[in-house]
Order: C-alpha cells, then structure tokens, then sequence
C-alpha cells in the first residue's frame, strides 16, 4: 500500500463505499450531509479548500494501482502548522478489519510527520464506531477530551484524540 495525492476520478470509488446514512455521517460528521451520496462530494467539499496549504487529501492504493482507503490532513490553526488534523478517514468495505486501515493511518502519520513537520495529530471519533477508534488506539491516538455533535436530530458523543510526534 501507498498514499498517493487525491484525484478527482477518485470521489466516485471512496463515496460508492458509504452505503447508509449512519455510515455517511460517522465518516464525514455533518460535513457532506446528504444521502444517498452521488460520487461527487468530495469535489464538491474539497473544491473550496486550499490543497497543498493547509489541506492535503491522501488516497490509499494498492501495488495494483485500486483504491482501497482516502484521508485528508490539514492545518487547523495556520499560524500553528505544527498540528494537524486527520479527517474523512475511511477504507473499503471490503477490506475493513484486515489491518489496512491501520497501515494506511501509519502512512498518513509518517506524511504528516516528514512532509508536514508536524508535532501533534488530532482526530474525532464517533463513539457508535469502536472499531475506529480501536484503531485509532492501536496506533497511539489517546483520548483527551469529548463533546456532542447533533446529527440526525440525536446526539452523538464523539472523542477528541490526538497524537504527539
């Protein structure tokens, strides 16, 4: 496995891998809000942000050149590019619980730490998706904090973790 910079052609493979409204929003919280997806909305989110600034998409492929997992890294605080933020982190049905999420996010980490000179790394995670977060802790993430997010009218307890470098 690889991370390659995201392409285009690629929002149609990542958003065919959100089959239900619940998966959508663990995924992408209330960033993209509408299902059923129809393969453009990551255009349509990233086209607004400044990719190769403060905002770096990340698309996992395999030694075949497939799709199998998509992240971005960006820069919260421009004035502080020492932290970023993981988000929109997802692998392909297919694959899930076969380590390649995990090896995925060890890639965005050694991205993030070499390319980006960062220090810290954060992410939130739904807590109705343990098995994120049990992968996130398997790598290092530590939780430090929580908060509520309102998606679908309910509440949804998410955890803040990060990462030092």
């Amino acid at each position: 496995m690889k991370l390659r910079n995201y392409k285009p052609e690629d929002s149609q493979i990542i958003c065919s891998w959100v089959k239900d409204e619940k998966t959508l929003f663990q995924w992408s919280a209330d960033r993209i809000g509408k299902f059923p997806l129809n393969g453009n909305e990551l255009n349509e989110n990233y086209a607004t942000r400044k990719i190769g600034l403060e905002f770096f998409p990340l698309t996992a492929i395999e030694e075949n050149g497939n799709t199998i997992g998509h992240l971005f890294i960006r820069i919260p605080d421009i004035n502080n590019k020492s932290v970023v933020r993981f988000g929109f982190v997802i692998v392909s049905p297919e694959i899930r619980g076969k380590g390649y999420g995990k090896a995925m996010l060890e890639l965005a980490i050694g991205y993030a730490k070499k390319e980006l000179n960062a220090t810290k790394i954060t992410l939130g995670v739904f807590e109705n998706n343990p098995n994120a977060r049990h992968c996130y802790e398997s790598i290092g993430f530590i939780p430090i904090s929580k908060k509520t997010i309102n998606i679908l009218n309910t509440d949804w307890p998410c955890t803040e973790m990060e990462m030092r470098l």
